[in-house]
């Protein structure tokens, strides 16, 4: 976990955070996104496992409340909307570990300012104001991710839907 973290510091520091940045693919392929993911790498993004959301105020956070084991939103001040609605979830607290209490002030910023100096709180922030994130996209992500974590979130490209992982089961959201 130590090297993922020093790795995208160093990456940031890098690119000075004005350019679109692209994950397992050669580039960004849509000018309307800060952060893009490849296709048909049957991986997700894993959220954060937070136990205390008490101190979390900006509307939009994703994270995986492990009080509960659900994956959820900050809808509105002290508003958070469940995206599981399923309530057998687990998972292990020690895959996020220790790291964080080693790294307090860690945080990626992607931002058009000049060295994305945001202050939004959040381990990532994407802090454009006209551009968005694409998530992995993966076809039947219950059927391809093999050992999916809990706080896992996918689209699923076969059901055009956003698919969590709480730790048991998968929930498909389609607007």
């Amino acid at each position: 976990m130590k090297k993922i973290v020093y790795i995208s510091i160093l990456l940031c520091l890098l690119t000075g955070l004005k350019a679109q940045i692209a994950i397992s693919k050669s580039n960004v392929t849509n000018t309307s996104v800060s952060l893009e993911f490849g296709e048909n790498e049957n991986k997700g993004i894993i959220l954060p496992y937070v136990t205390d959301k008490s101190g979390i105020t900006e509307n939009g956070t994703i994270i995986y409340d492990a009080t509960d084991f659900k994956l959820k939103y900050l809808k509105d001040t002290n508003i958070w909307f469940d995206l599981t609605v399923d309530t057998t979830g687990s998972a292990g607290l020690d895959i996020q570990g220790n790291d964080k209490e080693e790294f307090p002030g860690a945080k990626i910023c992607i931002s058009p300012s000049a060295g994305g100096t945001d202050t939004t709180k959040g381990i990532l922030v994407l802090a454009d104001d006209d551009k968005a994130m694409i998530l992995p996209r993966v076809a039947s992500p219950h059927l391809n991710i093999i050992n999916p974590d809990a706080g896992m979130m996918v689209y699923d490209t076969v059901k055009r839907q956003l698919a969590v992982y709480n730790g048991k089961v998968w929930t498909f959201w389609k607007p």
